[in-house]
């Protein structure tokens, strides 16, 4: 229960920041300074997990972590989109999400691998991970905001809540598209759904790692190719095409017992990652003005938080109350639906100029 609040206050704290500080940063005409510090806040929570173990201690070092990611998120992805046009839009951010997962991939095999060597040496592996972290906050003091940011609001005071009162002044473009992807969310649970169902077919604790970090590779190593795929093709064709593998997927785990199927569906779920990941973020940045970016991915990202906290609390009554197919089943059918939505309603044409 404690874990279970815990990181639900922690991804809540991440989902309202990311909107705050996206319209913050976009409000004050600068992206890197809350890059640097995101980064920072995020790097100094782990060594402050090797301190102390205290619950209260350990509660507000994981909340600071995802603060730092709050703060980060929205700038980071506005400072990339001002440094791509209209038409590589997918081709960047795809790049961005290959590297990022590369990073999440990796990070885990090595603590695995440092675990099996030193076992139970918890406090060394955070302090270890403090390394990389901290090397990531001097990196970003080598880039330079190459183009000038245009100042959306001029008043000075920025409320909490400030970036909820984008969605009603934002293009008609904008709000189709946030609330299609917003529907999504609330159907998207957390990936331990998907882990949950290998270990209901049968599958070790030990496979189950394996399948998510073969998941995780293949989400990275197509996330590039999907970008500037989708470019060439389009960001909503892609985008749309990630959401019916996602409900084959999905369809698929909900009757498939065998082994191997089932890594094939992982296989499949990796596809849908790369093809929408990236390409939502690429969309939306494509259809705001170049001065409210941050603030249009961070409200998105914010109330994505919101949706998935709720999409998974939804997976696990339907998982509790009926059975583990029909949770998968429910899902596939409703993003089937999201598709028709996507299709009909969302016209996708950039808004920005070269």
């Amino acid at each position: 229960i404690l874990i279970g609040v815990l990181e639900g206050f922690a991804e809540a704290t991440a989902g309202f920041s990311k909107g705050y500080f996206g319209k913050l940063s976009d409000s004050r005409g600068k992206r890197l300074p809350f890059v640097q510090l995101g980064y920072f806040l995020s790097a100094i929570s782990k060594p402050m997990m090797a301190v102390f173990t205290w619950p209260l201690w350990v509660f507000s070092a994981r909340s600071l972590d995802r603060l730092g990611k709050g703060i980060r998120t929205g700038a980071r992805d506005a400072l990339l989109s001002d440094e791509a046009t209209p038409e590589t839009k997918g081709t960047v951010f795809g790049f961005h999400r290959a590297m990022d997962t590369f990073g999440a991939a990796i990070g885990p095999i090595i603590a695995l691998s440092f675990l099996y060597f030193f076992p139970q040496s918890y406090k060394t592996l955070f302090f270890i991970a403090f390394v990389p972290g901290i090397l990531s906050v001097f990196t970003t003091l080598l880039l330079k905001e190459k183009k000038k940011v245009t100042v959306s609001n001029k008043s000075g005071r920025v409320g909490f809540f400030a970036f909820l009162k984008y969605i009603p002044q934002s293009n008609p473009q904008y709000r189709r598209l946030l609330f299609g992807l917003l529907m999504f969310a609330l159907f998207n649970s957390s990936d331990i759904f998907l882990l949950l169902m290998l270990k209901f077919n049968g599958f070790s604790d030990q496979s189950m790692i394996i399948a998510y970090i073969f998941y995780n590779l293949i989400f990275a190593l197509f996330s590039y190719p999907a970008g500037i795929l989708a470019d060439k093709i389009g960001l909503k064709k892609m985008f749309i095409t990630g959401l019916v593998i996602f409900a084959a997927t999905y369809f698929g785990m909900a009757f498939t017992k065998d082994s191997i199927l089932l890594y094939i569906l992982f296989f499949l779920y990796g596809l849908y990652a790369a093809c929408t990941e990236g390409v939502s973020k690429a969309w939306i940045s494509n259809s705001c003005k170049p001065e409210d970016t941050a603030t249009a991915i961070g409200t998105y990202e914010g109330l994505r938080s919101i949706m998935t906290i709720l999409a998974s609390s939804l997976a696990g009554l339907v998982w509790f109350y009926s059975n583990p197919a029909m949770t998968f089943m429910v899902t596939s059918i409703a993003v089937v639906i999201i598709v028709g939505y996507f299709t009909v309603c969302c016209h996708y044409s950039p808004h920005q100029e070269s």
